[in-house]
Order: C-alpha cells, then structure tokens, then sequence
C-alpha cells in the first residue's frame, strides 16, 4: 500500500502531516508487484526505495508465481539504485506475478 511521500522542500504543513499520517496508518513506498517477463531469463523491477545494500521478499500472488517460487528457480541476481533483477526460468508460462517487499 503506498503512502503519501512529501519532497525534502515541501513547505506545505498539510502535505507533512499527510505523510506521517500514512506512516501511522502502515502505508510505504517500499512495496509493489511486478509480473515476470515471458521467453527471457531476467525480469528489471522499477522500484525506487531500492539500493544494493536492500533485502526483498517476494510474494506469489498467482497459480504460476507459486509453482515458479516453489521450483525454486529463480533468485534475485542484481539490486541497485531504484531497481532489482529477478532471474528465472526462461518460460512461455505467463500470469507469474509476485508482491514485493523492500527493506533498507
């Protein structure tokens, strides 16, 4: 679920106290899904509160992500600033779709 984030020069008090207000309520930028890419090895996931030093957890949130992460074939092969990579099966199989969770 993600939050409100204020810009570093916001001088808008409101905008602030939205954002904290969406702290409180366990709301964060630091979650989202993606769905892996069919016929290729790799999928890039766009994720902007990643960095190299980051850990995340995945979640199948469909029938094929789960026999996919059950396999056991796939890992997370690259982390960097606003992005991870995901490798996997090279697969025709579509619907392979996983929640992320990114902790700094």
């Amino acid at each position: 679920m993600s939050g409100n984030c204020p810009s570093p020069n916001e001088t808008n008090l409101s905008k602030i106290v939205l954002g904290i207000r969406d702290l409180f309520a366990g709301r964060s930028n630091r979650t989202g899904s993606f769905t892996m890419r069919i016929n290729n090895a790799t999928t890039v996931v766009t994720a902007k509160n990643c960095g190299a030093a980051s850990v995340i957890t995945l979640t199948p949130t469909t029938a094929n992500a789960a026999t996919e992460y059950g396999a056991g074939t796939w890992y997370i092969s690259a982390k960097a600033v606003g992005s991870f990579t995901v490798t996997h099966v090279n697969s025709s199989t579509a619907s392979r779709t996983f929640d992320y969770a990114i902790e700094s």
